[in-house]
């Protein structure tokens, strides 16, 4: 088999792999297959070609990427626990780290909820900000009422 084809091969489950997970990741890859398989059509060595591929794939990915993931998905609403950070919620079980206790009710769900350190409890009743989410776990801090 030629280059020529494996390059395309490469390029095109790249392409398909991108269309599947969206991760803006294996298009990258694609590209430079695809610029190896140009460079293998015009006879270069095998070794220009990958080096190429790499090259231009690794490139792709560090430099463009973060430029075209701005862009991407912006209208994207968060679902599950990555809406959760920033929500406020009320702590419906004493939240005790040491103890292993503590739980919180969020938009209608309850949570296990844990402090971001260790010897910090918040009583049942409190108001609290998820402030981030760690497995099935919900950190919080406890929101201080201004007088």
């Amino acid at each position: 088999m030629s280059w020529l084809i494996v390059w395309i091969i490469v390029a095109v489950v790249m392409a398909i792999i991108e269309a599947f997970t969206l991760g803006l990741t294996t298009i990258w890859f694609a590209g430079g297959a695809a610029v190896a398989a140009i460079f293998a059509g015009f006879g270069a060595p095998v070794i220009v070609q990958v080096i190429l591929f790499a090259a231009i794939s690794l490139g792709l990915l560090f430099f463009t990427r973060p430029l075209v993931a701005k862009g991407f998905n912006k209208t994207r609403t968060l679902t599950n626990s990555e809406g959760l950070v920033g929500k406020h919620a009320y702590v419906t079980e004493e939240i005790d780290n040491v103890k292993a206790t503590g739980k919180i009710k969020v938009d209608g769900m309850e949570w296990t909820a844990r402090t971001k350190s260790d010897g910090i409890g918040i009583k049942e009743g409190a108001l609290v900000s998820v402030i981030s989410i760690e497995g099935v776990k919900a950190i919080v801090e406890e929101i201080k009422e201004a007088n």
